[in-house]
């Protein structure tokens, strides 16, 4: 299993699709005068498209990341001009304008704040100039979010545990690829230091009472994969033990049944199925071979997969706009030599 040429040219004409798109629109967006009744456009002339913002945002995301790995893609040109329209000066500068606003402080917290930051941190890992440029374009927004998880990760005393946007978990281990590759040592030195405070002492995670109706991560096998990266092996193996002492027959090895998926919200569990099939190999591979679970892990992580790729394409926009994200970020992390 791997993210081949193909398939990267698939989820790329997906994604391009939406980029551009601005409608249907479900927009988070509080009006405070007349004079913010906009068009999604006028108010976000970067990331207008994909159905929100956040969406928009990640499915930028994907375009430099399939372009960064397959620069001959037959839609390179395509994405190229996206990125050069979107991130242009202007367009990132009403970005810009709109977090600035006081009344938005919450605006896209934290998901789209994490994903913002995902793609400033895939364009400046992208050692080529276009990308450089891109990078340096989108910098006062990088900027403007990684202020906002400064300003407010201290002030969040208890993590959100839910299998929707406000998780904790899958922000926090964003936030934490930008601030390696941005080397910005206050923000992983928060980001690394609430994951100890949120986590830490957990015991017996509720695996049993997973998945919600309309989850699209798995909160558990979410804080698992963030602590793997946070805590020492030695120290990580005592501490998922605690925390998933009865993993073995739990609903999380399982894949989620997606009974609709011309449902914008059922259709989130093929989301699940993907975010749980990359978390499960992560924490395999955190284990290590030689752990006893580990082939369990690997095991279910090919069957989550193998679940949800083959209707990341189902021809229905609720689903469409998004899941070719989450695809790519299962394969691109899918080790060498598994199937």
């Amino acid at each position: 299993m791997a993210l081949t040429p193909a398939a990267a040219s698939r989820f790329a004409r997906i994604a391009l699709g939406g980029v551009r798109r601005e409608f249907p629109n479900k927009m988070d967006h509080i009006l405070y005068a007349p004079e913010d009744v906009r068009s999604p456009r006028q108010l976000h002339p970067a990331f207008y498209g994909c159905f929100d913002w956040h969406s928009a945002v990640h499915g930028h995301w994907m375009l430099a990341r399939l372009l960064r790995g397959f620069p001959d893609l037959p839609e390179a040109e395509a994405i190229r001009g996206v990125l050069d329209e979107h991130l242009a000066p202007a367009a990132v500068a009403g970005e810009v304008a709109y977090f600035r606003h006081p009344g938005r402080q919450t605006f896209e917290r934290p998901y789209g704040w994490a994903w913002l930051l995902k793609l400033a941190a895939e364009l400046e890992a992208w050692d080529t100039e276009p990308a450089r440029t891109w990078s340096a374009q989108l910098q006062p927004l990088a900027d403007t979010v990684a202020e906002r998880f400064l300003g407010f990760l201290p002030r969040q005393t208890y993590p959100i545990r839910t299998g929707v946007h406000p998780n904790t978990a899958f922000s926090l281990e964003l936030a934490l690829d930008y601030a390696r590759v941005h080397r910005d040592g206050a923000l992983e030195a928060l980001v690394t230091e609430r994951a100890r405070t949120y986590y830490r002492k957990d015991r017996s995670g509720p695996v049993r009472s997973e998945p919600g109706g309309e989850d699209f991560l798995s909160p558990c096998l979410e804080e698992a994969a963030l602590m793997a990266r946070i805590l020492p092996a030695g120290s990580f193996r005592t501490w998922v033990a605690g925390f998933l002492p009865d993993l073995e027959g739990s609903p999380v090895l399982t894949p989620a049944v997606v009974s609709d998926r011309s449902d914008p919200r059922i259709v989130h569990l093929d989301g699940l199925n993907l975010s749980r099939a990359r978390a499960l190999q992560a924490l395999a591979a955190a284990l290590g071979p030689k752990d006893p679970g580990h082939a369990m892990l690997e095991r279910a992580a090919l069957r989550h997969a193998e679940a949800a790729l083959p209707h990341v394409a189902s021809g229905d926009y609720g689903g469409e706009h998004w899941l070719a994200t989450f695809a790519v970020r299962l394969l691109e992390a899918w080790p060498s030599g598994s199937r």
